[in-house]
């Protein structure tokens, strides 16, 4: 915990990680004996099913308006299907409840809310993960490719104990594994900086720049954020 009055600076911050980069990897790996789980959207979705951690809707990283469980599953799989079956014996017609199954290579993305803080106490830049939310892709009819969306939002503080229980696959060496907390505290993902704090809660992308120029846009506030330290001291 931080004191309040230690809080020199502070900085609010949204990430985005690809799960298809190669060093985050780790959040597709089906699981196996040792990590103790499956891919880490079902570990969240599993926690979410025990009613160990509450989710929040996807426009809401204030988590403020909570889900329930029907909410959730039927984002997940979508409304179950009905259909009519006729019996060729019998002649007889049935109505036939049918649901799609989850599939988790959908979720490419995840979205990080955090506060970067330069504790006096300590001298030093901290880092706080304050939400993560799930990025799922969304296709049209024709099977192109529409939109990646937030599925919900999880406040991070809540999940950690969960998190804590399940490790990461290490694709290096076998017994140096950690668990998903200390994956998320030591920041072994490979991110890029989306959306930095301002009056109107925009996007780099939504305030008029193109993928690249956002892309660039988010290397420079991580670079600011990471001077600030260094400023501090000097002046």
């Amino acid at each position: 915990p931080i004191r309040e009055a230690d809080i020199l600076w502070k900085k609010r911050a949204w990430r985005e990680i690809d799960t298809r980069e190669k060093q985050n990897i780790a959040f597709r790996y089906p699981g196996d004996e040792n990590t103790g789980g499956g891919y880490f959207i079902e570990i969240m979705i599993d926690a979410i099913k025990k009613g160990k951690v509450k989710a929040y809707s996807n426009m809401d990283d204030r988590f403020t308006s909570t889900l329930t469980k029907d909410q959730i599953m039927d984002m997940l799989i979508g409304k179950p299907d009905t259909t009519m079956v006729e019996d060729a014996l019998t002649g007889n017609t049935t109505m036939k409840i049918s649901r799609r199954e989850f599939n988790p290579d959908a979720v490419t993305k995840y979205r990080i809310k955090e506060d970067w803080i330069f504790d006096r106490n300590l001298g030093r830049m901290v880092v706080r993960i304050l939400g993560i939310a799930p990025l799922i892709d969304r296709y049209n009819d024709d099977g192109s490719f529409r939109a990646s969306q937030p599925m919900f939002w999880i406040y991070y503080p809540e999940i950690r104990e969960v998190l804590a229980q399940y490790e990461v696959f290490n694709p290096d060496n076998d017994v140096a594994r950690m668990t998903w907390d200390d994956f998320f505290e030591t920041r072994q993902f490979s991110s890029r900086i989306i959306k930095i704090s301002n009056p109107f809660d925009e996007t780099f992308g939504q305030t008029g720049y193109n993928n690249m120029e956002a892309l660039y846009k988010g290397q420079q506030a991580g670079e600011e954020i990471f001077n600030k330290e260094h400023d501090m001291w000097v002046y």
